[in-house]
């Protein structure tokens, strides 16, 4: 016998055992999920864009996984989803029946602030994110503002949700480096009850919402002429918006290490929808999830869907995302630093 044939046969030998490894571990998560729930802990209110992405995965997620179980989603609003992360990171399951939706300020949070949080972004396993996001800065068009040079000189009230959401740090980081007059009014649960206070008359706008979640909660706005898009937050901005014509603040920074503070904190758009599991959950469940969360947003069924909500859908894997938050965690010192500062109230000028 020739060691040719020794090594081959050897070879196959590794491949058939590798093969029923892999069989008998999808058969156990199959085993595993049959005639089980996910949950799925929303860091928002219900109605806003996070809840609405959430409910859309819900309705197609079992279809993809191995066992179909049943996926429902609960809301639990509070401290800019840094309440839902807390209980997804020390209080949920760790068995793979637990998911939470939180925005991507909870992801960043730690880093580039002191403010206390219940979770470890390091340490929490990302099953993916729905989609990019571009965030704005939107305002009613009776406002005194009209563009966004104006708020560089004149006060504008907007609401916002509390420290650690993109409502609450993007319009603090462009009063800090670009010197906007933004007054954030804090408290509010939600993108829809930021609508309610904007359509009250108690705000004149708000800053650090998803671009899509407008489009899809409120198209009435734009025919109408009732909203006015001031800014983008975002570093290459979104195709329909670039058209328009509205500028990205990015382009006001005043010098590159400025520039290079607002990508940083600007990141999170990238990874615009996060969806996360506890520490602990086992490797195989993870890996079947993080397959089936991706299957299930290039489903056919769901994006004829996401199509008639006018829901922007393009998912980034868990293993990419999960990779990127380490890359950020890995950022110079020095420019998180300076990040930190933009970020606290006393950096305003």
């Amino acid at each position: 016998m020739s060691i040719g044939f020794c090594v081959r046969l050897a070879a196959s030998a590794l491949a058939c055992v590798l093969s029923t490894a892999s069989l008998a571990a999808q058969d156990a998560v199959e085993q595993f999920y049959k005639g089980k729930q996910i949950s799925v802990i929303v860091g928002s209110s219900s109605g806003g864009g996070y809840d609405t992405y959430a409910r859309l995965l819900a309705r197609h997620f079992g279809s993809a996984m191995p066992g179909n179980p049943t996926m429902v989603v609960q809301n639990m609003s509070g401290a800019g989803s840094n309440r839902a992360a807390g209980y997804i990171y020390s209080v949920a399951p760790k068995d793979g029946t637990a998911a939470a939706a939180i925005f991507p300020g909870a992801v960043l949070q730690p880093l580039l602030s002191d403010a206390p949080v219940s979770h470890d972004p390091n340490k929490l396993i990302y099953l993916g994110s729905a989609n990019s996001d571009v965030y704005v800065c939107y305002v009613r068009s009776d406002a005194p503002v009209k563009t966004f040079k104006d708020v560089l000189t004149k006060e504008l009230i907007i609401g916002a949700s509390n420290p650690g959401a993109t409502t609450y740090d993007l319009p603090l980081l462009l009063n800090s480096v670009l010197g906007t007059k933004f007054r954030i009014v804090t408290g509010y649960a939600g993108s829809r009850e930021m609508t309610l206070a904007l359509e009250r008359g108690e705000v004149q706008g708000a800053c650090g919402i998803g671009w899509t979640g407008i489009e899809t909660m409120h198209p009435d706005w734009f025919a109408k002429d009732t909203i006015r898009v001031l800014v983008q937050l975002s570093t290459k901005g979104h195709d329909d918006l670039n058209k328009r014509g509205v500028p990205r603040a990015e382009e006001l920074a005043p010098s590159e290490d400025d520039k290079k503070v607002i990508r940083l904190v600007f990141s999170q758009g990238i990874f615009g929808r996060p969806f996360v599991l506890p520490p602990g959950v086992p490797a195989e469940r993870v890996a079947a999830l993080r397959k089936a969360f991706v299957a299930a947003f290039n489903d056919k069924t769901l994006r004829a869907e996401a199509d008639k909500m006018q829901l922007d859908v393009d998912p980034m894997s868990g293993d990419e995302l999960q990779k990127l938050v380490a890359d950020l965690y890995d950022t110079p010192p020095r420019l998180v630093e300076r990040a930190r500062q933009a970020l606290t109230v006393q950096a305003q000028r």
